[in-house]
C-alpha cells in the first residue's frame, strides 16, 4: 500500500493522487502545451509561463495571451 504520513501527520495515497493529476491525457496536452509556451516566450530560471486568459476560459495559444511570471505568482493565481 503507498498511503504515507505527511508533514502534517495526515495519511496520504501519493500514488492514488499522481494518477488522478497527471495521468489524464488532457492534463498531458496542457503540461506540453505550458512546457511549449515557456520555451517560447524564453521565460528565465524560477519563472512560468502564464496564459493570461485561461484556456479553459476561451484564451487562446498565442504568444500575445502568454506572459512570464514567477511560480510563486502563477500558483497563486490558480488557487484561486
Amino acid at each position: 500500500m503507498t498511503v504515507k504520513r505527511d508533514a502534517r501527520g495526515r495519511k496520504r495515497d501519493y500514488k492514488k493522487e499522481y494518477k488522478r493529476d497527471h495521468g489524464g491525457s488532457t492534463s498531458k496536452k496542457n503540461r506540453a502545451a505550458r512546457n511549449t509556451a515557456s520555451r517560447k516566450k524564453k521565460c528565465g530560471p524560477g519563472k512560468e509561463a502564464d496564459h493570461k486568459k485561461p484556456l479553459s476560459k476561451g484564451g487562446s495559444k498565442k504568444m500575445k495571451n502568454v506572459r512570464c511570471v514567477s511560480r510563486r505568482t502563477n500558483r497563486k493565481k490558480g488557487s484561486k
